[in-house]
């Protein structure tokens, strides 16, 4: 089983994001994200671009109620919200606000750090590994059996913090891949 300190030198701490952390507002959460650790079984990597989505906003999954399929959006902070859309791809969201907010943080893209080549290998391509969410569902192994999963529970997946702050001025942009409120600016990613 892999281990955090098996991946962390000496003089790096890492630390779990408690769920206090995830219980605030997804445009609050967002830009946050930003720069921590996403780790899923042996592959690590780190966060370079998310989107945040709310109960009051027409393009969230939670904008016409709980189903059964978003169920997992209203409820605790902190764990992962898995769908599969357009009959091809898994995305993975991190659930945020109180019980009963219905929203979530979208991660769309991380730079690849530990368990490059199982991306690889699950990609079937060596370049653009987790440059988008599909993708990076594919190259972590994600699929519907962790919607719904603790992410601060420490064990399977989590998402860590080694210390490296979330850019203090992140490159703010609208949302993609939506056809309603494409007006909000709910998209941060980290300058390259």
């Amino acid at each position: 089983m892999w281990c955090a300190n098996d991946w962390a030198d000496a003089d790096v701490a890492l630390h779990h994001l408690e769920r206090e952390f995830f219980a605030a507002g997804a445009p609050d959460v967002a830009p946050l994200v930003l720069n921590k650790l996403f780790v899923v079984g042996e592959c690590i990597g780190r966060v370079t671009e998310v989107e945040a989505y709310t109960r009051d906003d027409p393009a969230s999954h939670s904008f016409r109620g709980r189903t059964n399929r978003n169920s997992v959006m209203f409820g605790e902070a902190g764990h992962l919200y898995v769908y599969f859309t357009y009959g091809l791809h898994h995305c993975a969201n991190i659930v945020t606000g109180h019980a009963g907010d219905g929203q979530a943080v979208l991660i769309r893209a991380v730079e690849p750090l530990v368990g490059t080549e199982q991306m690889i290998r699950r990609r079937g391509r060596g370049t653009n590994i987790a440059d988008g969410p599909g993708k990076l569902c594919q190259a972590f192994g994600i699929d519907i059996d962790l919607n719904g999963f603790d992410l601060c529970s420490g064990l399977r997946a989590c998402i860590l913090d080694d210390g490296h702050a979330p850019p203090e001025v992140p490159i703010v942009t609208k949302r993609v891949g939506i056809r309603v409120a494409t007006d909000r600016l709910w998209r941060w990613s980290v300058r390259h």
